[in-house]
């Protein structure tokens, strides 16, 4: 896939890293945070899959979330963090395209227009492969009715942005039975992924490239001054 020819872009460094475990690659997000606010890199879109892993954000009351026991988690294998970033618990694991933007954000002080941004770029991008999503009132992420495709979860030093979005490909849902994905009761919504909305496997390859194209797309005009909007 490609971007028209009239499209414009930003130019955005986009690197995969393959699967990671979710500590060694906070630790390089990090370095890469640091770089950025330095100016010695440009900004910076990172994919990874991790090893299956519940993140728990800041939210109050995040780590109560947390379903499964210890004994049950040892068995299947899912590790335990506490990490940096806004929001409350979720799941990352293979199947799943996790997305860290590493962005300067100085001309564009406002997080709220970020979380939109982000969701804009997966709304899109899953359009491209037939489905179709939306916001949803009050929550973050993106939703096919009341199901939760994609989670965002990000942090901000000295407006760089980092950490970000998980958009569910092909993961093991099962696995966020462990949860109370994002603070969603069972009344509130469950989650999905693009192969249970769909039918189909998707090759994560190709939903990788369409997101990094979206994201060059969209950037610019989300950076553009405007009045009334920066700091």
């Amino acid at each position: 896939m490609s971007a028209p020819a009239n499209a414009v872009t930003t130019p955005v460094s986009v690197l995969d890293w393959g699967r990671t475990r979710y500590e060694a690659a906070w630790k390089a997000q990090d370095a890469l945070v640091a770089q950025r606010i330095a100016h010695t890199i440009s900004d910076t879109l990172v994919f990874t899959e991790h090893d299956p892993v519940y993140t728990i954000g800041l939210r109050s009351g995040a780590d109560q979330n947390l379903v499964w026991s210890a004994e049950h988690l040892a068995r299947e294998g899912i590790e335990v963090v506490k990490t940096n970033r806004g929001g409350d618990i979720t799941y990352h694991g293979p199947g799943q395209i996790v997305g860290y933007p590493i962005i300067d954000l100085s001309t564009h002080k406002d997080l709220h227009e970020y979380l939109r941004f982000l969701e804009e770029v997966m709304i899109n991008t899953v359009g491209t492969f037939g489905l179709t999503a939306t916001r949803r009132e009050g929550k973050t992420g993106i939703w096919v009715g009341t199901r939760k495709v994609a989670a965002i979860g990000v942090a901000v030093r000295r407006w760089v942005a980092y950490h970000g979005f998980a958009l569910n490909v092909n993961p093991h849902l099962a696995h966020f039975q462990g949860i109370v994905p994002c603070g969603i009761s069972a009344t509130e919504g469950t989650v999905t992924s693009l192969q249970a909305e769909l039918g189909r496997e998707l090759d994560i390859a190709d939903v990788k490239n369409r997101l990094a194209i979206e994201f060059r797309q969209l950037l610019p005009r989300f950076l553009a001054p405007s009045d009334g909007h920066h700091a």
